[in-house]
């Protein structure tokens, strides 16, 4: 299934069930997505018996399917993008078997074609592709194994960050708070059956196309991730119940061969001019500049539907 958030007013929005090619809605039977997570064996059926769409999608302001989260966790899952950034700034690789992980800012999420607004351009304005995941309740010490269950819905996110202010609060050993704005997600919610065969072991396996002011930038593919998000779950819930509505990031998506297949951040893109031409080149963004990003399978459809935004003053 596949499910999406309506502007009505409220912080949390209008929960809607949207048709099969995205074209149309029928409201669900409660009003929001952290509701249904919170009664997700119950609400499930009721959605899947759902056939009618009678609402027309276009024209409606589409909010983000989860707008405001108790909890946002964020992996860096692709060792490619991780052995690159290190290499850039001169730092030894983080020897560890398990997944890397930062808690960020979760009261917001913006919208798909929201605007979203910066105090100043020279902090570093950078967008960064990613996959997630928005799961039920998870008890304390769940596995890996069992984390799959738990899993309720994939999500495509824009996970915004601030790279000038990055580095120096990576230093306090405390965190990032100032470089890391709220994200993006894309409009739609799907459930993991809808990726059909692209979603295995855990792993969104498509392509995941960005484009900087119409300009293709990279279509890097989810399936190189390093731990599968069953496992990037388990991890989090080591030490802790995991509250219905958490959603899961995969980190930056990103490939081996990023020479070829390009990148989903900017910082990315810096990092092999560093390397190759001993500086880096490409600016980060300015005001105006519009950042697209579309997950594609195999046939060209977009499960998530798009992200497209424009940087703005704030």
């Amino acid at each position: 299934m596949r499910l999406a958030t309506l502007r009505d007013g409220s912080k949390d929005g209008r929960l809607v069930l949207v048709s099969s090619d995205g074209l149309r809605y029928a409201f669900s039977p409660v009003a929001t997505l952290q509701a249904a997570l919170e009664q997700w064996d119950a609400v499930a059926p009721e959605l899947l018996a759902m056939v009618q769409f009678p609402e027309p999608l276009a024209g409606q302001d589409i909010a983000a399917p989860m707008p405001r989260a108790w909890q946002w966790l964020d992996g860096s899952a692709f060792q490619s993008h991780g052995d690159l950034m290190c290499q850039v700034l001169g730092m030894d690789p983080i020897e560890t078997a398990v997944p890397l992980m930062y808690q960020g800012v979760s009261d917001k999420f913006y919208g798909p074609l929201d605007d979203v607004k910066f105090p100043d351009e020279t902090l570093g304005i950078d967008f960064e592709g990613e996959f997630g995941v928005i799961v039920d309740a998870v008890p304390m010490g769940t596995k890996a194994a069992d984390a799959m269950d738990h899993i309720k819905l994939v999500v495509q996110i824009n996970d915004w960050s601030l790279r000038a202010l990055a580095g120096p609060e990576m230093k306090t050993g405390f965190g990032w708070v100032q470089a890391k704005p709220p994200c993006s997600m894309a409009p739609f919610a799907i459930t993991p059956d809808e990726l059909g065969t692209d979603w295995r072991n855990g792993r969104v396996c498509l392509n995941l196309n960005v484009a900087w002011n119409g300009e293709h930038f990279g279509s890097a593919n989810g399936e190189p991730m390093g731990h599968g998000f069953h496992e990037l779950v388990a991890h989090a819930a080591r030490t802790r119940d995991l509250v219905a509505g958490t959603v899961i990031g995969s980190g930056t998506v990103s490939n081996a061969n990023f020479r070829e297949v390009g990148s989903s951040c900017i910082a990315e893109r810096r990092g092999i001019e560093v390397i190759d031409q001993g500086e880096p080149k490409t600016n980060f963004m300015k005001f105006g500049d519009t950042v697209h990003m579309e997950a594609v399978d195999a046939d060209g459809r977009a499960p998530f539907g798009k992200i497209a935004q424009e940087v703005v003053r704030g």
